[in-house]
């Protein structure tokens, strides 16, 4: 292998910053320099919509304290200043207040940006996006006592803001296009399970329907329904954040295409984290790993290989979200597969598997830890489980942990 003397990580999220870690963990002693485009460190962002919306007093979490990059690990992390142009010729990046940086390896971990309502320009409401600490912070000091809240998109990120905007006293109102909440990722009974939940706590739900424009004092809806409102979060997905991509040759539009290792087509170039369109074998497809664990752990794997490790990275999708008591955790693929329930549905602890071909391909766990525990394991060696077994409480599943 040629001589790595420069690494530059282009993002300074929770990807780049574990894998400058991974870098100096692993022995590498050149340089290594991670920009970013926030004025903050590393930081891991579940948090965002999780304990930073809880309370007001919240502090953010770090990775480590800003001094240690520089005085513990010796890592130049340089902030408020994102990559915009690459060139692969002459192996420099470029920021946009003109720096320029060569390099012997490059890892792109720029991450996503969120979808945008363009048409909410002309509403009273405050809108609120949610990617970053400042974000964050906005969203929960608008949080109050009877505020009325829209929330547009009934994914997790938008759940979760429900739940402490109903935990605040806040007046909650979901919108989502789908029939159900978590359609892309969940079970029509696990759907119910959460629904149920909010609903409880005082949330409703407008389905089948989404945003129009902004009105003087709210939204208006597909339908013609008018909701008023103080506050709008908008949680309908992200974009990969791959345009510094293009300049290396890399069609992007879905993702910075990678294989197992982390490798771009572009020469002595690397992606990770959620703007890394990598190869799922749960899924049987390439996609876009939008979780904690994968900003971390698929870093940490790729950072070893662009200093020669040679570890193929394969661990499945997995993640989770607290809402209210219910713990929900999933890990690989749960659509088009065969669903199997162990445990009680009607309770508030079961999980439940997803099989196609006779493989596990996926679970989903409701207040079951030590049941997610052994499916994510099951999940990542394709293991083949009887329906019974699954089925049965009284199995022990590390019995096919051993079989398979």
């Amino acid at each position: 292998m040629p001589t790595i003397g420069k690494i530059v990580i282009a993002g300074a999220g929770q990807a780049g910053g574990r894998a400058a870690e991974a870098l100096r963990s692993a022995g590498f002693r050149g340089a290594i320099t991670v920009i970013g485009e926030e004025n903050h460190p590393p930081y891991e962002r579940p948090q965002l919509s999780k304990e930073l919306l809880a309370t007001l007093d919240t502090p953010v979490s770090y990775l480590k304290p800003a001094r240690d990059w520089s005085d513990v690990l010796d890592v130049t992390m340089i902030t408020g200043a994102a990559v915009v142009a690459c060139d692969a010729g002459r192996q420099t990046v470029a920021t946009g207040d003109g720096r320029i940086f060569d390099y012997d390896r490059l890892l792109l971990a720029t991450g996503t940006q969120p979808r945008r309502i363009n048409t909410l320009g002309g509403t009273g409401a405050r809108v609120h996006y949610l990617r970053n600490i400042e974000d964050a912070m906005q969203l929960r000091q608008s949080f109050h006592r009877q505020a009325r809240v829209v929330i547009v998109g009934g994914g997790v990120i938008g759940l979760e803001a429900a739940c402490a905007a109903a935990k605040h006293g806040c007046d909650v109102t979901v919108v989502e296009s789908q029939q159900r909440l978590l359609a892309r990722a969940f079970p029509g009974l696990v759907s119910e399970v959460v629904e149920a939940r909010h609903r409880s706590h005082g949330v409703r739900f407008a389905f089948g329907v989404t945003v129009v424009e902004g009105t003087a004092d709210g939204v208006r809806l597909t339908d013609g329904t008018a909701l008023k409102a103080d506050i709008i979060l908008v949680g309908i997905g992200v974009d990969p954040s791959s345009a510094v991509a293009r300049d290396l040759g890399l069609s992007a539009d879905a993702g910075i295409e990678v294989d197992g290792f982390g490798r771009t087509a572009a020469p002595n170039v690397f992606s990770a984290g959620d703007v890394s369109l990598q190869w799922s074998k749960c899924h049987d497809r390439a996609i876009r790993v939008e979780t904690w664990a994968n900003a971390q752990n698929q870093a940490i794997c790729v950072a070893g290989n662009m200093i020669g490790t040679g570890r193929e990275y394969g661990d499945p999708p997995w993640f989770w979200s607290d809402q209210y008591d219910l713990n929900i955790q999933v890990v690989g693929d749960m659509l088009n597969a065969d669903h199997i329930v162990r445990g009680d549905a009607g309770s508030d602890r079961f999980s439940v598997a997803a099989m196609r071909g006779g493989e596990i391909v996926g679970a989903i766990s409701i207040n079951a830890a030590k049941d997610m525990a052994m499916f994510r394991r099951l999940v990542a060696r394709q293991s083949r489980l009887n329906r019974s077994d699954i089925e049965s409480t009284a199995y022990d599943l590390r019995k096919a942990l051993i079989i398979n």
